[in-house]
């Protein structure tokens, strides 16, 4: 735990502390934040880190020790009325504090304080604060060498699609018949040949079945891929190795030479929201200005509503990436939540618009990451679509 970058912090947002709190390991962050081993606590514990000063800690009298070796003193309590008390002294002078919570749940990755105990510490005269941003800080900001894992991973997995798509070519023009399993297999093998990892997937679908965002074949449930089939592959995986992130992308493929129409428009208004939503970010870092993760799902989305398809994009943008698929930063998102947390350096998110009509659908994906003064494309960028 870096103590003093956490008081940084908890000044630059104008907070008087920042207090954790865990009963039957309900907040994995928590452990993350303060480097505490993950435990399984039949008590409850609390942990203030105040914007300056000492950080006080509170334990059952049962359960010492269940802070380790945090710095700071240490308040014993048992029985309830004991309990309450304590906190007081915990919060005393505090009137804004930051906790693990979201107003009305609108970003559910951090909300992992329960309810009562909200009520709990509002009760001793505490406003509590949302900890999103202070999260993001902490869990969503990549090291130098995290970084590396990604783009070292972004670089085999797109190799292992150039295989792939090679390979259905080559079924395909020999007449020889293959399902989407097949493909979900050939990336499960080629990412564990090139040390990949993921946890699960890869989306394979054709045709109807590429319109449902979470699809993922099974030996039971698979469809064939033919001639004139419109195929998406949405993979994801991570070096096998510790602190390593996450490369995240999307691409889709026509099964011949001449799609319909309906296929291409489709196609060309999802590859120019996506679009839109990469020059949203990038003008907005290049030029020193803020920008929340709701603004980029507004432009991306824009196109695709002008476009007459707005009913049929049906989550949010794009997600945080971090150590897990989905990170705990800024998610590109005003559908499915209103994110107003900040674009921040050393972040990474995937930009992921999609169109799915009953008969197909289209999602074009790739991931975004802010340096300094500017923000990268990671990979591979899909400007038509593959002809298979």
């Amino acid at each position: 735990m870096d103590l003093q970058k956490i008081q940084q912090e908890i000044k630059k947002q104008n907070l008087d502390g920042w207090l954790f709190f865990d009963h039957h390991f309900r907040d994995p962050l928590a452990y993350r934040v303060l480097g505490l081993p993950a435990a399984m606590p039949t008590r409850r514990w609390y942990y203030m880190i105040p914007a300056q000063g000492e950080p006080v800690g509170m334990e059952h009298r049962i359960e010492r020790n269940a802070l380790g070796t945090l710095p700071g003193t240490r308040i014993p309590y048992s029985s309830w009325t004991e309990q309450v008390a304590a906190l007081g002294n915990l919060t005393a002078g505090m009137k804004r504090v930051a906790m693990q919570f979201s107003p009305m749940c609108a970003i559910p990755y951090v909300s992992m304080v329960d309810g009562g105990t909200i009520d709990l510490i509002r009760s001793l005269g505490v406003e509590v604060a949302s900890s999103a941003e202070l999260i993001q800080t902490f869990e969503a900001r990549w090291t130098p060498e995290a970084r590396d894992t990604h783009f070292e991973a972004g670089r085999r997995v797109d190799r292992i699609r150039n295989e792939a798509f090679a390979m259905i070519h080559e079924r395909l023009s020999n007449g020889v018949a293959i399902r989407e399993v097949e493909v979900k297999d050939f990336f499960r093998e080629g990412f564990a040949k090139h040390g990949l990892l993921t946890d699960h997937g890869p989306i394979v679908g054709v045709n109807a079945n590429a319109s449902n965002p979470h699809y993922e074949p099974t030996e039971e449930s698979s469809a064939a891929i033919q001639r004139g089939d419109w195929l998406l592959i949405d993979h994801w995986a991570k070096l096998d190795q510790p602190g390593a992130v996450y490369y995240d992308v999307t691409w889709t493929a026509y099964c011949g030479e001449n799609p319909p129409e309906r296929i291409r428009t489709v196609f060309e208004t999802v590859r120019n929201a996506r679009d839109a939503a990469i020059a949203r970010v990038q003008s907005a870092i290049s030029a020193g200005q803020p920008l929340c993760g709701y603004q980029v799902d507004d432009a991306c989305r824009e196109v695709i509503v002008k476009a007459g398809f707005g009913e049929y994009f049906t989550h949010r943008t794009g997600h945080s990436i971090g150590i897990e698929v989905h990170g705990n930063g800024a998610n590109m998102d005003n559908f499915e939540n209103h994110d107003e947390r900040r674009v921040s350096p050393f972040t990474c998110f995937s930009i992921e618009p999609g169109i799915y009509l009953p008969e197909f659908g289209v999602r074009s994906e790739i991931n975004m990451f802010i340096a300094d003064n500017e923000a990268l494309v990671t990979g591979e960028i899909q400007r038509d679509m593959v002809f298979l």
